[in-house]
């Protein structure tokens, strides 16, 4: 490990862990108050992530390096723009007013955060015009970009939709009969059917990573058809965007992208089995990742990808 890595590796673990209330049974998410429990598969998952973490920690950072501010929170090690920006060069900074890059982070389904008021002028901002990605404001980008609507009414449509919660990374949808009842805080949409052609009993979500409204790379993560809705992966695979979407295709994802501001982040991309069409069901600006089903190799080979995009997008270069 470099000098310039181990600075950042001590910077970011000395708070960290401080995100984390540990029971004797299980954690707790302090800002969330979510509580994982010590499970053979979180323990799996968490042991797997830190092969990742450790693994790329051995990607020499590009130079010449910068300097880099979060707020109004610090990138944790398991968000994946802390190895991205760490192997692209990036050294934090407390101070945003010494910083070359300055990156909207907060892990928020609303986040209303303006620039810091004292920067260079030469900053790039990264993500501060994208405050809302909650599932009616990304479905609404979505129909702009790809002229299809993803939305309905559940107390006029007839035949099943998706109900989901408003609230960003929720995992809650489920499909109901329509007509219904709106419930309170809710949203409703067309169920768009992913599955598989060659074994219907899977689904496939193309979670693709953006830079700069670019898809960067894309995931192909494929889970059994009655966990549609969790992120239990049964497989996940890399692939380049040109290999998933056609030159129209890309265009329309990043027409998305300008439509809810994001700079960096993820967006979950399904292709309708019938007639072929790409919807956007979720858009990420504080994504994790890699997931935790794609092997070693590629987990690596996706940071280099979204290193150099990162580097390309923040410098110019």
């Amino acid at each position: 490990m470099t000098d310039a890595s181990q600075r950042v590796f001590q910077t970011s673990g000395r708070v960290w862990l401080k995100d984390f209330e540990f029971g004797l049974t299980g954690l707790t998410v302090r800002k969330t108050g979510a509580r994982v429990p010590y499970s053979p598969s979180v323990i799996k998952q968490v042991t797997a992530w830190f092969r990742f973490f450790f693994a790329a920690q051995r990607i020499e950072p590009l130079t010449p390096h910068f300097s880099i501010h979060f707020t109004p929170e610090r990138a944790r090690p398991w968000y994946l723009i802390w190895a991205v920006a760490r192997a692209a060069g990036a050294k934090l900074t407390t101070d945003p007013a010494q910083a070359d890059v300055v990156m909207q982070f907060e892990d928020a389904t609303y986040s209303p955060n303006d620039p810091p008021t004292r920067l260079r002028s030469d900053v790039k901002l990264v993500n501060f015009n994208c405050r809302d990605v909650s599932k009616t404001t990304v479905a609404k980008a979505s129909e702009a970009a790809f002229g299809q609507a993803l939305v309905i009414d559940p107390t006029t449509h007839a035949g099943p939709a998706v109900e989901k919660s408003e609230i960003n990374a929720a995992h809650d949808g489920h499909i109901v009969q329509c007509p219904t009842a709106r419930a309170p805080g809710r949203t409703y949409q067309r169920v768009v059917d992913n599955r598989m052609p060659a074994d219907l009993n899977l689904v496939e979500d193309l979670r693709t990573c953006t830079i700069g409204g670019k898809p960067v790379c894309v995931f192909l993560k494929r889970r059994q058809v009655t966990k549609r809705f969790l992120n239990t992966n049964t497989e996940v695979l890399l692939r380049s965007p040109e290999e998933v979407f056609s030159t129209a295709e890309m265009d329309q994802i990043s027409a998305f992208t300008r439509e809810i501001g994001l700079d960096w982040g993820g967006v979950d991309v399904l292709r309708d089995r019938g007639d072929g069409k790409l919807y956007i069901v979720d858009a990420n600006k504080t994504d994790m990742g890699p997931p935790i089903a794609l092997n070693l190799p590629d987990k690596i080979k996706a940071t280099r990808m979204l290193r150099d995009a990162f580097r390309a997008f923040v410098l110019g270069a």
